[in-house]
């Protein structure tokens, strides 16, 4: 009961996130926009107050960690048309994912081979993904999917960064 009531406050935290504007992307590095500093970085496991939607929107690599702590993480994806996330289990992970911009597809199922749940996403989409649950979902737009995800725990290390697809999953099968 206790750890529901953590991972509540968590996810309330994570939800509330607003007020700072962001256009471009420079990984770790200050970017001046509106007259605010932004830093691309990793913010976990210190409080903070992003607008999700505008890091989401302007995240250009496949995956980016904007916070981790230890039993939460979100990353922010930015999948090119015509590509996917990649098929992918979570054994003892719960994921959250919400489309910003684009379109796509989401298949899911008990098995790799029977991906028996498909539906069509688009932004303001929420995507929940039970652990044990083979999932992908492949970009059907001709601009790049922008959306953000939620784990818990949390599935990749502090800082990950990973420009592309084959980036992300070379990094996946070094571990």
């Amino acid at each position: 009961m206790k750890a529901k009531v953590v991972l509540l406050g968590l996810m309330a935290f994570v939800f509330g996130w607003v007020a700072v504007s962001c256009t471009q992307r420079d990984a770790g590095k200050d970017v001046k926009t509106d007259g605010m500093d932004v830093v691309w970085k990793d913010y976990g496991a210190e409080p903070a107050v992003l607008d999700i939607e505008r890091y989401t929107i302007a995240n250009e690599s496949f995956r980016t960690t904007l916070w981790t702590g230890s039993q939460l993480q979100v990353t922010l994806m930015s999948i090119p048309a015509g590509g996917e996330i990649g098929l992918e289990l979570h054994p003892g992970t719960d994921q959250f994912l919400r489309i910003e911009d684009g379109t796509g597809k989401v298949f899911m199922g008990d098995s790799r081979d029977s991906l028996t749940y498909t539906v069509a996403v688009s932004p303001d989409s929420a995507v929940f993904v039970p652990a044990g649950k083979w999932h992908n979902i492949r970009n059907t737009s001709d601009k790049p999917l922008k959306l953000y995800s939620i784990y818990s725990p949390v599935e990749h290390p502090h800082g990950t960064v990973h420009k592309t697809f084959e980036e992300a999953e070379a990094a996946e099968h070094h571990h």
